[in-house]
């Protein structure tokens, strides 16, 4: 060990041990934003552990110091990208003063995910059914959990609304923001993200007769 290494594992600093973990995550992360682009052009089936190793650089044999095969790579995007929103997500209304807050900003929060991770929305679109049953149930209820954190705040917003209401209201705001794979290219068009909040906010917000 080097004595700089020793100096800061000593001090509190980033260690060997942590310095290999953070380069593990970060190698894992390359595989999964990799996997999350090859899925959506292909489809989960278009796409073998050899295309993801050379898309990153590497043998197909070397996925497998990361990951079990294709399934455990398909089953830690979208189980992985399911935890981050509900965990985000739950953030965003602990901060919020009032269910009004809270929806303005789970829609700006939902927007910016969209924007960023439009391959990631097609993969969950179009290859959820390849999960097996386990992580398909986990990813589901995951899901469900964040339109229930929706339409809790949808509910005091509109407390002349039951739980189904509020959850078809979430359902369109969903619809709304999760259409940028069809929007066409991968950067943001002017005034995309301004649009996509106003109309998910009019859906959110809007009275019934």
């Amino acid at each position: 060990m080097s004595e700089d290494l020793t100096a800061e594992a000593g001090s509190g600093g980033i260690g060997p041990s942590s310095a290999r973990e953070t380069a593990r995550d970060e190698r894992r992360q390359e595989y999964l934003d990799a996997a999350a682009r090859l899925f959506a052009e292909r489809g989960y089936r278009g796409v073998s552990i050899e295309d993801l190793g050379a898309a990153c650089g590497v043998s197909g044999p070397a996925v497998y110091r990361y990951f079990r095969g294709k399934q455990a790579v398909l089953a830690a995007l979208l189980i992985g990208v399911s935890e981050s929103l509900l965990e985000g997500s739950r953030a965003v209304v602990e901060d919020a003063d009032g269910p009004e807050t809270a929806l303005q900003r789970l829609i700006e929060f939902q927007a910016d995910f969209s924007l960023d991770h439009r391959d990631v929305i097609r993969v969950q679109d179009r290859d959820l059914a390849s999960l097996e049953d386990g992580d398909s149930q986990l990813v589901r209820r995951l899901q469900r959990e964040y339109v229930a954190l929706w339409a809790e705040q949808l509910q005091r917003l509109h407390p002349e609304e039951d739980a189904a209401a509020a959850r078809q209201r979430a359902q369109a705001a969903f619809g709304l923001l999760n259409s940028t794979p069809h929007s066409g290219g991968r950067g943001h068009a002017p005034g995309q993200r301004s649009r996509l909040v106003a109309m998910a906010w009019a859906a959110v917000s809007a009275r019934v007769p």
